[in-house]
C-alpha cells in the first residue's frame, strides 16, 4: 500500500514537498517513483530512485525537483521548487519491484500551481 501526502495549492515559484509511505512489502528492493498526470494528458515520469540510489527524472524537472528515499521509514519524498502552472497535476507514487513482478500505485495527490 502506498499513501501519498503533501499536495495542495501553491503560487507560481513556490515549493511543495510530497511524501509517500509504503507498507506491506520489502521497501528496500523496490524502485520508487513519482509520476504525474495532468488533465487530458498521459501519465508521465517525474522522477524515480532505485534501491541503490540511482535517479532518473523527466526532462522538465531540470533541477527543480529532488527525489529522495528513507528505507528505514519506508518513505519516498519529492521536493518541488520553482513550481510552474504547468506542473499542475495529480502526482502518483509508484513502487516497482527490482526482483520480479510487482508494481503498485498510490491513489494520488493533487498539486495545483496557480496565483
Amino acid at each position: 500500500q502506498l499513501v501519498e501526502s503533501g499536495g495542495g495549492l501553491v503560487q507560481p515559484g513556490g515549493s511543495l514537498r510530497l511524501s509517500c509511505v509504503a507498507s506491506g512489502s520489502i521497501f528496500s528492493v523496490y524502485t520508487m517513483g513519482w509520476y504525474r498526470q495532468a488533465p487530458g494528458k498521459e501519465r508521465e515520469l517525474v522522477a524515480s530512485i532505485t534501491s541503490g540510489g540511482r535517479i532518473n527524472s523527466g526532462d522538465f524537472v531540470k533541477g527543480r525537483f529532488t527525489i529522495s528515499r528513507d528505507n528505514a521509514k519506508t518513505t519516498v519524498s519529492l521536493e518541488m521548487n520553482s513550481l510552474k502552472p504547468e506542473d499542475t497535476a495529480v502526482y502518483y507514487c509508484n513502487a516497482d519491484s527490482e526482483l520480479g513482478p510487482g508494481n503498485y500505485w498510490g491513489k494520488g495527490t493533487l498539486v495545483t500551481v496557480s496565483s
